[in-house]
């Protein structure tokens, strides 16, 4: 099983490509690292600490793939915010991991 570490190097190695389309980019952070970093999630006891972390991991990728926006008023680079990523990419929802959690349990 990968460790953390070792999904950072793919999903960075997956990002920081140009040849390839923020679409693309997208299809592989969803059918490649969304569910590695998921497998087994429904065994988790999921404290706000491992919430944080998640929503971390996930904004670092989301801003690998679509990069620095150039400000209208400044016209200087700025990183992305947590809410300009929301907008850009439905982000990876907490209550899923607990629907999972709760039907592994029987609940």
């Amino acid at each position: 099983m990968l460790n953390v570490g070792e999904l950072k190097v793919i999903s960075f190695n997956t990002c920081k490509y140009g040849e390839l389309s923020k679409n693309i980019k997208t299809k592989i952070y969803r059918t490649v690292i969304l569910p590695v970093l998921l497998y087994g999630c429904e065994t988790w006891s999921l404290t706000l600490r491992e919430e944080h972390r998640l929503r971390v991991f996930e904004n670092r990728v989301v801003r690998k793939i679509f990069g620095p926006e150039r400000d209208e008023v400044t016209r200087e680079w700025r990183k992305l915010h947590s809410e300009d990523l929301y907008g850009l990419y439905c982000s990876l929802n907490i209550q899923v991991i607990k629907l999972r959690i709760m039907r592994w349990r029987g609940m």
